[in-house]
């Protein structure tokens, strides 16, 4: 009968790197749960391409080291979450968890690049020049385009209108026949979604 874990009574392997290959991911993440030792043998198989992973999308070594970091704790905390099967494989579930802890740092970093002025006019120059900036970063725009797709579709679409297409305020509120004060203050709120959604 196949075994389908490592017994406690059974030494870590070390030195014997043909031993460690041998023994599969699955069998290696149930049995670390009982042995945490025996975890090293996934670092020390999936570092490398974990942080490989972790730098296409955040695009710096220090921050994808984190994210990496951040990942394997994941994995080892969640492996009883894992089931195993013939369509799922400890790779692809773990590749999946790095990805998406890379993008939630990739998020973060990013939202304080572009992150918009607090301030309840939002008439301020700054302000303007940073949102639109971020959305032609090209490493920004697929973030930026993503979370106004979340926002309610009117106020996506007042962001896009005042600081994409530069209108002023007295063509934006005569067009939504509001005005400018009512705009103003609707302007603030897409602005104030427009961070929490993008934290």
């Amino acid at each position: 009968m196949k075994r389908e874990y490592l017994t406690i009574d059974e030494p870590v392997p070390s030195g014997a790197e043909t031993v460690t290959r041998a023994i599969p991911d699955e069998v290696v993440l149930a049995s670390s749960q009982e042995r945490p030792a025996l975890f090293g043998i996934l670092v020390d198989r999936y570092a490398a391409p974990f942080q490989r992973l972790a730098e296409r999308v955040v695009r710096e070594r220090t921050l994808a080291e984190d994210v990496v970091q951040e990942a394997f704790v994941k994995i080892y905390r969640y492996a009883k979450r894992f089931k195993r099967g013939e369509d799922r494989k400890f790779s692809s579930w773990a590749y999946k968890i790095v990805l998406n802890t890379a993008i939630t740092h990739y998020h973060k970093a990013k939202k304080r690049e572009w992150q918009l002025p607090e301030d309840v006019d939002p008439t301020v120059a700054e302000a303007r020049v940073e949102f639109q900036k971020a959305v032609r970063d090209r490493e920004t725009e697929a973030v930026v385009r993503s979370v106004l797709e979340t926002m309610p579709k009117d106020l996506a679409s007042l962001l896009r209108t005042y600081y994409l297409e530069d209108q002023s305020y007295k063509t934006i509120a005569a067009s939504q026949e509001i005005s400018i004060g009512a705009l103003k203050m609707k302007l603030f709120r897409a602005r104030k979604l427009f961070r929490k959604l993008g934290a």
